[in-house]
């Protein structure tokens, strides 16, 4: 199962709601995805970052499960996703590449 890196932000061109409960009830509905995403494992880790606006997620599956889910958070989040090579299998690669265009180079 592949895991990815999503840094997302709040979209200011979203038509976020100006009355104070009114978001407040858009943040609980997000936030309870989120918790949600946690208990079935699918999200290993989100955070906010210090300027209140941004943030990242680690989290589990396919490339359409990831869709599926950021799909929920449009239009107010835009997300920029990163799958993420494990470091043995990147070394793995990266040395065959390696090896092959030394080879190459002979």
């Amino acid at each position: 199962m592949a895991r990815y890196l999503v840094l997302w932000r709040m979209n200011s061109a979203a038509p976020w709601p100006t009355d104070p409960s009114k978001s407040l009830e858009l943040n609980e509905m997000m936030w309870m995805a989120i918790d949600s995403f946690k208990q079935e494992g699918l999200l290993e880790d989100f955070g906010f970052f210090p300027d209140g606006t941004t943030g990242y997620a680690i989290g589990k599956g396919d490339a359409t499960d990831v869709f599926s889910r950021l799909s929920m958070f449009l239009p107010y989040m835009l997300p920029e996703v990163h799958e993420i090579i494990p470091y043995e299998k990147g070394k793995k690669v990266l040395r065959e590449a390696m090896s092959q265009m030394a080879q190459l180079q002979k």
